[in-house]
């Protein structure tokens, strides 16, 4: 994909010391992880904190403090400087004490940033009574319509000495997007018909056309709201089309891809330089190719025009099979470029403000496939602003950390020198999962690799603590 695009457009010690609570003396071990004497005493005074006890509260409170100020001096002098976890929240997160317990556990594995998922699922991290988007808030329940988790995690995450990202969903709206009647010309299509909900396995991801207004505006109300929270950055996942299974994950014909909604066909056409070229490009997506005869109709309808022109044409090659080849070219880099536009428009918010913005991808995502074929999800990220954080997705397995740290490697050749790489590594602290290393592994491979990269994140909390998740999950507020 990037050669389209371009034609088209580890462990550190502390000692550790209280004042206002008894004194304690302790080390961090590697990553920064604090021992158990400090977790236990901390954990005691937030149950008692959140039991009535007052004095206990300050303590907690002091502690608190404290660990934030040995976890920024513990992480200035360890590498990653930035270890990161994603984190979504759930209703029960607003009773008291209970994020608390989260963020201190989170504090405790030597973490000093998280990722709160704020739209998924068709669900935003918004308070009912301030929800202007069209998706359901997360937290539902009478009488805590104005609470506000997102708001919540930032003020409890920095007073811990974290700092807090929110995470969203970008193209992939969810499923109840796709019950909107009023929404449907917003849904990207494919040339077969189908929309992204029958072609991937899971039934439940609705992807949008990126150059739909109305998809435009939907998400824009989205990050305004989360802006005026003022978390630290905002990154964006799902910055890509969907991706089927088998042959289905390959785009290698005009009717495999994304663009058959009505805003993206027509601004594809409108790349068209000159009457020529606009309807040749409207038989293309329509029938998939053109013929002589196509040709020939349209240099009749329109004599006064010397050639079919378009957006990145090389008009010196002006065969069939060339004028074939560069309409399948051409529709190729209007849907990648529809992805990063959208992209654009979604960080926006957060680089006016003065606040970090990011894409979350996959460091594989933009490859081609064979002679004239394109992974399906199109994700053109070697074409995404330096300006943005880069968080690639190192997710490969092979029994080692080795094809993890190639993924890395690449996004490293590819992007230009002064953009900040972070990657995200998926797996657990302590053990293997199967062919997939422990974190550890794959971090002190990282670091013997890419040495200049100083942030790493892993995905993800639930993973490392699924009792605590499930239990988030499912109770009632």
């Amino acid at each position: 994909m990037s050669r389209v695009i371009a034609s088209f457009l580890m462990g550190s010690s502390l000692a550790l010391q209280s004042g206002a609570i008894a004194p304690v003396m302790a080390q961090t071990s590697a990553y920064c992880r604090f021992n158990d004497a400090l977790i236990s005493q901390k954990e005691s005074l937030r149950r008692e904190a959140f039991g009535g006890n007052e004095g206990a509260k300050t303590r907690y409170q002091e502690i608190v403090r404290q660990h934030a100020q040995y976890l920024q001096q513990c992480r200035s002098r360890t590498w990653p400087r930035t270890q990161a976890i994603w984190l979504r929240l759930y209703p029960c997160d607003a009773k008291p004490g209970v994020l608390e317990s989260v963020l201190d556990h989170i504090v405790n594995k030597g973490y000093n940033q998280i990722h709160v998922e704020v739209f998924f699922n068709s669900q935003v991290l918004l308070p009912e009574n301030d929800n202007p988007t069209p998706w359901s808030s997360v937290v539902r329940s009478s009488g805590a319509e104005d609470v506000d988790l997102l708001a919540q995690a930032i003020a409890k995450g920095r007073e811990r000495g974290l700092k807090v990202y929110a995470w969203a969903f970008t193209m992939n709206f969810g499923y109840n997007y796709g019950l909107l009647p009023d929404r449907q010309s917003a849904i990207a299509r494919n040339g077969k018909g189908q929309n992204s909900l029958s072609y991937v396995e899971d039934g439940a991801q609705l992807f949008i056309d990126p150059y739909n207004r109305q998809a435009q505006s939907d998400y824009r109300q989205m990050t305004n709201a989360i802006a005026t929270r003022r978390p630290d950055g905002m990154l964006f996942d799902y910055i890509r089309y969907p991706r089927g299974s088998g042959t289905a994950s390959v785009a290698g014909n005009v009717q495999d891809l994304w663009i058959y909604s009505p805003a993206s066909q027509q601004s594809l056409i409108q790349r068209g330089l000159n009457r020529q070229g606009q309807d040749l490009i409207r038989i293309f997506i329509e029938k998939g190719t053109i013929t002589a005869s196509d040709l020939a109709a349209v240099r009749s309808r329109y004599p006064n025009e010397s050639t079919p022109n378009w957006q990145g044409r090389n008009t010196a090659a002006s065969s069939l099979s060339a004028l074939r080849s560069q309409l399948w070219t051409l529709s190729v880099a209007h849907a990648a470029q529809g992805v990063i536009d959208f992209l654009d428009m979604a960080a926006r918010p957060f680089q006016n403000n003065g606040m970090q913005a990011g894409a979350v991808f996959f460091p594989t995502a933009n490859q081609g496939v064979g002679q004239q074929g394109y992974d399906s999800r199109l994700q053109p990220w070697d074409r995404f602003s330096p300006a943005l954080e880069w968080h690639p997705m190192a997710y490969a397995v092979c029994g080692s950390p080795n094809c993890i740290v190639e993924e890395v490697q690449r996004v490293v050749q590819l992007a230009p020198s002064q953009t900040k790489i972070v990657p995200a590594l998926a797996g657990y602290w302590g053990r293997r999962d199967g062919n997939r290393p422990s974190l550890e592994e794959q971090m002190q491979a990282l670091q013997r690799a890419t040495p200049q990269i100083q942030a790493v994140s892993h995905f993800a909390y639930s993973w490392q603590e699924p009792q605590s998740d499930q239990a988030r999950r499912f109770c009632e507020l």
